[in-house]
């Protein structure tokens, strides 16, 4: 059993979240304890507005996609959006192809299917070519297919990449490449999904349709500071700011020629808070002769908040959620932020579909962050957030009301946990069966029977994968444990023919936690190794891929999961240069503890403190469930259920005010042993809710438990 371990922290460390942010001791401790205290990550635990997503423009190259794409819609040309077949390929299909459908522009879609390999392929160009098509989207692919992308070039075409995987050192020669990874990228935060960037281009091709698209504004601000005038401006483009300008002004000293602003603000419509004030100042600073042309934020603002219209811009700064998370914003940085509200309300106003198809997208984006591993930080958490969200309120989009059904998954009791174990691995079996469209048809399809139909099929293909993965695994496992001897301790690397190239991936990742070390499955097909990797304690797999790139065909990936292929005949030497490799590997220790988030005393554990959990859902990678302690719990009930060999049990602890009812899975054998009612136990838990005939009811899931020591 692994040792329980509570980081300690200070009363110095927790009241300052608990008076900032109006959170209890037990919640401030938590996050102490997970090294979350900064505002800029605190706010994607507590809130969810969308408004807290980055800013689509400050992704390299989406200004010239997006006027790439207006020009083709203008000039009737043919479109290819090329996806990959996992659940981020065909959701980015989907959402990039719906919307370039909905500017009716002449589009089709293609994915890899059976013998395919990943990403665009030189004969999927060729094919579009004698379509007469002439620009190619990649979504979820690209980065890495340099002899595809130089094939389109000579044939006349151009390729839009828009992807999240590591590049490869080189950066193949497309027309626009859009990835958060690029080494120039400025955009905040690299690890969103290919799905992500999708939606990040219809986002930037939704607002190209407003009038405030590649429209210069500048927004003003004055302060004074010990008699003299401050004078901020900020130059926006394409709601991102750009420049900034701080002019300090020493009235009847100071004129406008001596000041930078008549090149600054030159050509831009200019925003100030409070037209009439600011004006006032302008004209006693620098004369009535000086036309400066304003629009009034707060006139605007004041439609969409009418509370907004008696604020002074250092109220309305004071009342900005932003400020509250980020201390060193100025009021010049919240006018800003409002100037970017206004003009995404204004887009709202002229796009009547547009809340109902961010809708459908934000479903997709969430699956797609969910089913590729992305870490539950920064605006991931708020894509996951708002898609659950959606779909418990409001019932799944089309397609996925359909899959929802057919695997008896309930909309209103949704969580990423469930998602991760049900929907998403059906709409992975699709492609991993070599069927990948079916899953996209499904999501595109309009007519109620088809999609039917279609769930059905994808239901079966499920099971299907279900056998494969079980075959194998049986087949692979003496191989597997030998191996991790073979080389030294530090992979696990299984290769057989007999394995279905469409679950490499699933055996590398059941392989990498049996054996807590980074694991390579790999197969056969028609003359070609493929293989997937699957990395654990620090080991980064495309860094260890790079150093075998001259065997490779393709390969490319994260940090975390990778794939890769090479010819056949290179087997031998390429399992003699990793077996070369592996004494220097370095790995980090497995952990020995386990870290837990809280200890909650008896008298503590309420059916109050069960909503703590929700604060940090989404869980998932890099924001494990968290686990509580409680000391000294009386067990009060016991019994064993459920039919297989191996029975779990239902347990219940007395708080003395609370009957707590708890699952403890595949322990059933420790009852009547080290498990007694009537016992004191100190218990290592997370917390659920177990609903049933709707009615939900709190519970503990039993992680492990030690009788009380007297």
């Amino acid at each position: 059993m692994a040792k329980w371990k509570k980081k300690a922290v200070t009363k110095n460390e927790i009241d300052p979240l608990c008076s900032k942010y109006g959170m209890d001791r037990i919640m401030a401790s938590i996050f102490v304890r997970r090294g979350i205290t900064g505002g800029d990550e605190l706010i994607y635990y507590l809130e969810s507005d969308l408004r807290f997503q980055h800013n689509p423009f400050m992704l390299p190259g989406m200004e010239d996609a997006v006027d790439r794409i207006i020009s083709a819609k203008e000039e009737q040309e043919k479109v290819l959006v090329f996806g990959d077949s996992d659940v981020d390929g065909i959701t980015s299909t989907a959402i990039l192809f719906s919307h370039l459908k909905k500017m009716n522009i002449d589009v089709q879609w293609r994915l890899p299917v059976a013998d395919d390999a990943y990403g665009l392929s030189v004969e999927a160009v060729n094919d579009f070519a004698e379509q007469g098509g002439t620009l190619i989207i990649t979504v979820d692919c690209g980065i890495s297919n340099f002899e595809s992308i130089a094939r389109a070039a000579e044939l006349g075409m151009d390729v839009i990449v828009t992807d999240h995987h590591n590049p490869q050192g080189e950066i193949p020669d497309a027309a626009v490449i859009i990835n958060p990874k690029l080494p120039d990228s400025r955009y905040p935060f690299r690890d969103i999904s290919g799905a992500a960037v999708a939606y990040k281009l219809v986002s930037a091709l939704r607002f190209a349709e407003s009038p405030f698209y590649k429209t210069g504004v500048a927004v003003l601000e004055i302060s004074e500071d010990n008699g003299e005038f401050i004078i901020d401006c900020t130059r926006i483009w394409n709601l991102e700011k750009k420049r900034t300008l701080h002019e300090r002004i020493i009235p009847g000293k100071t004129s406008i020629s001596d000041t930078r602003l008549p090149v600054f603000l030159q050509g831009q419509c200019i925003y100030v808070w409070d037209k009439k004030r600011i004006l006032g100042i302008l004209s006693a600073l620098f004369g009535s002769g000086i036309d400066f042309n304003l629009a009034d934020l707060r006139t605007e603002i004041s439609r969409i908040m009418p509370k907004a219209a008696g604020l002074s811009s250092e109220e309305i700064h004071s009342h900005s959620v932003f400020s509250k998370y980020f201390e060193s914003l100025t009021v010049s940085d919240t006018l800003c932020s409002l100037y970017v509200t206004y003009a995404k309300k204004m887009l709202e106003k002229s796009l009547p579909s547009l809340h109902a198809d961010e809708k459908e997208d934000l479903q997709l984006v969430m699956l797609a962050a969910l089913a590729d591993i992305m870490p539950m930080r920064n605006e991931n958490r708020i894509f996951v957030r708002n898609g659950i969200n959606i779909i418990k309120n409001e019932g799944p989009r089309k397609g996925l009301a359909e899959l929802f059904a057919r695997m008896k998954v309930n909309p209103q009791n949704l969580s990423s946990a469930d998602l991760s174990w049900t929907v998403i691995p059906a709409l992975n079996a699709a492609g991993r069966m070599g069927q990948s469209y079916r899953s996209l048809e499904l999501l595109l399809s309009r007519d109620p029977a088809e999609r039917e139909r279609l769930a059905d099929e994808i239901f079966g293909l499920n099971e299907q994968r279900k056998q494969l993965v079980s075959d194998a695994m049986y087949r692979i496992h003496g191989a597997a444990e030998q191996s991790t001897q073979e080389f030294s301790g530090k992979l696990c690397i299984v290769a057989d023919e007999c394995i279905n190239k469409g679950v490499t991936g699933i055996l590398a990742a059941r392989l990498m936690q049996d054996y807590k070390l980074p694991s390579i499955a790999m197969t056969f097909h028609d003359g070609i190794c493929i293989g997937s990797i699957r990395s654990c304690r620090g080991f980064i797999a495309t860094d260890f891929l790079e150093g075998f790139g001259d065997f490779f065909i393709n390969h490319g990936g994260h940090d975390c999961a990778a794939g890769f292929s090479f010819r056949k005949e290179q087997f031998d030497d390429f399992i003699a240069r990793i077996k070369s490799l592996a004494p220097s590997l370095q790995l980090l220790e497995e952990e020995k503890t386990v870290d837990i988030d809280a200890e909650i005393p008896t008298d503590y554990l309420t059916p109050k403190v069960f909503s703590i959990p929700d604060i940090f859902e989404p869980y998932g990678n890099e924001n494990s469930e968290l686990l509580f302690l409680t000391r000294g719990l009386r067990l009060c009930d016991a019994m064993t259920v459920g039919k297989k060999e191996i029975q779990h049990l239902k347990l219940t602890f007395d708080t003395g005010k609370h009957k707590i009812p708890s699952m403890f899975w595949n322990q059933g054998e420790r009852l009547g042993k080290d498990i007694n009612i009537n016992c004191s136990y100190d218990i290592l838990y997370s917390m659920s809710k177990n609903i049933f005939n709707g009615i939900t009811t709190p519970q503990l899931i039993i992680k492990e438990m030690e009788r009380t020591e007297q």
